[in-house]
């Protein structure tokens, strides 16, 4: 499958602030755009919700580097989409009082969930480092941001090795403090001239590398892989967005999360997705750091969740369906990166269709949720409720329980992930990007079963005692978090029937079919 070609044009024609006066609302033009642009772009000029500033470099400027290099002309159209986000944020990109810096992030017209690349905290040096600890009056916040970025920037643009630069146990909870950070820094730096590298200090080199990895990573092993399961074509491309750095790292009432506007293992209509204090967003979607869930955040700051709540309302009602949504609180105040359709399992995609119908501010027709379920999907949230049921009534007690349907495994692991029947974890959070992928492929997985121990030699209970090892089966629910030894029990003699049981645990299944059902005889009726 092969993407359309499209005509020529300077970089400067396809270079687009957020707040750009398109000709068709921005959710239209996903192929120019991207999906993260088109959502930026539609929650900053039809919603008016709190974005960012920031601009996106087009897809088909992505297929001009593949085909022949960087185009002719960015390095000039970048600068002066640079200088005009200086002007409208009142600071200087890198400068020394005040610095403004800049979140470089991809954005494809389909959804490839962490298997493009990222670079935060864009313009920082020492001189910067020294302008942000003024300004922010915290030097430790200064000197991680700067230490954050150079091992973000030396892994993705730079290609070191992550296990070079991996910091210390005292930085990973957080507990260094500035003059650690400033020796982390000198560590890194010369990490990178024992290999030959560096990293510019010039602010304008550090965006033309950031913009480069993100076009190459469209190459990527991992992003191949994804596409190849997925079916998207290999000439698509990514678009770039450049976006005003806001820090969740800063103090105590910062911090970023990812939520979606419905649980998508279940299809209940509650906020779910997890929330990490005084952090930068990959710490969350990478699925390595004990997140809180998205409700804890209403405990830790009330006025930004319940703003939140709001704007997630919003979106869904605007998109008519189940979004995901990333966001950073600094100081307070809520900060909106990205919307995009929500990947669900069959189970949520039965119930949220058809509360969507039930919904008068969505008000989807009863063929539009046949359509966004077919039968195919139908068939396996049935089999899902059913196997759920028939578990739950053996008389096994499982071995662990964690959390449903989000697996501490890496973007990376996408290989293995594609051949995988399901995905068990010890740690992790709710809504990493493979947790999503996971989820979008259906595959079950639970994550965060903390009673578990797992090593090579297998996984054992917390005193040491072996549980079961390579090549031993398990039963994991995805929806429940529950783990069981051996297969599931199919002899189980349960009293209801198959339809009881599915009207007790998924009544909307039924109204689904029946619409189904109706669809189809109109259908054959008309023909």
């Amino acid at each position: 499958m092969s993407s359309a070609p499209q005509t020529a044009r300077p970089p400067a024609d396809m270079m687009f602030p957020f707040d750009h006066p398109h000709d068709r609302p921005p959710r239209a033009l996903i192929g120019v755009l991207g999906g993260k642009g088109a959502g930026l772009a539609e929650m900053t000029t039809v919603l008016g919700l709190p974005v960012p500033a920031g601009f996106t470099i087009a897809v088909p400027l992505c297929r001009t580097y593949r085909e022949t290099g960087w185009p002719e002309g960015l390095d000039a159209a970048l600068d002066r989409q640079c200088r005009a986000l200086e002007q409208r944020m009142g600071r200087s990109f890198g400068g020394p009082a005040d610095p403004l810096l800049l979140a470089v992030r991809s954005g494809a017209p389909r959804s490839m969930p962490g298997m493009l690349d990222t670079v935060l905290n864009l313009g920082l040096h020492p001189a910067a480092v020294a302008g942000l600890a003024e300004a922010s009056g915290d030097a430790r916040f200064a000197w991680e941001s700067y230490r954050r970025f150079l091992t973000m920037y030396a892994t993705t643009v730079l290609g070191v090795p992550a296990e070079r630069l991996r910091p210390g146990p005292r930085h990973r909870r957080g507990q260094a403090g500035v003059d650690e950070f400033r020796a982390e820094v000198d560590r890194i730096r010369h990490a990178l001239t024992e290999e030959g590298l560096t990293i510019p200090d010039d602010p304008m080199a550090q965006l033309r590398g950031a913009v480069e990895a993100v076009f190459r990573s469209w190459d990527s092993p991992r992003a191949r892989a994804y596409r190849a399961h997925e079916g998207i074509a290999e000439d698509l491309g990514t678009a770039v967005n450049v976006q005003a750095m806001v820090f969740g790292n800063l103090d105590d009432d910062s911090g970023t999360g990812v939520v979606f506007t419905r649980d998508p293992s279940t299809g209940e209509a509650v906020p779910y997705g997890d929330f990490l204090p005084r952090a930068q967003g990959e710490e969350v979607v990478a699925g390595t750091a004990h997140t809180l869930t998205i409700d804890a955040m209403g405990k830790v700051l009330p006025d930004a969740y319940d703003e939140l709540r709001h704007h997630l309302r919003r979106l869904e009602i605007h998109y008519r369906d189940l979004c995901d949504v990333e966001f950073t609180v600094e100081r307070g105040r809520l900060w909106i990166l990205q919307t995009r359709i929500g990947k669900r399992g069959a189970v949520a995609a039965v119930r949220a269709a058809v509360e969507m119908v039930d919904d008068p501010d969505i008000a989807l027709s009863p063929e539009e949720a046949v359509a966004r379920v077919p039968a195919e999907l139908r068939d396996k949230a049935r089999a899902e409720v059913l196997a759920a049921a028939r578990q739950a009534s053996a008389s096994s007690v499982p071995v662990a329980t964690g959390l449903g349907a989000s697996p501490e495994t890496s973007p990376e692991d996408v290989h293995g992930m594609s051949v995988s029947v399901g995905i068990l974890t010890s740690s992790g959070g709710l809504v990493s990007h493979a947790a999503v992928v996971a989820r979008g492929w259906g595959i079950p997985a639970v994550v965060g079963a903390g009673t578990l121990r797992i090593g090579p030699g297998g996984v054992a209970r917390p005193d040491g005692t072996p549980l079961f090892g390579a090549g031993d089966e398990i039963t994991i629910d995805g929806t429940t978090g529950e783990v069981w030894l051996g297969q599931p029990d199919e002899t189980v003699n349960i009293a209801e029937s198959d339809e009881e049981l599915l009207s007790r645990h998924l009544p909307h299944l039924a109204r689904l079919e029946r619409w189904a059902r109706t669809g189809s005889a109109l259908a054959v009726s008309h023909a």
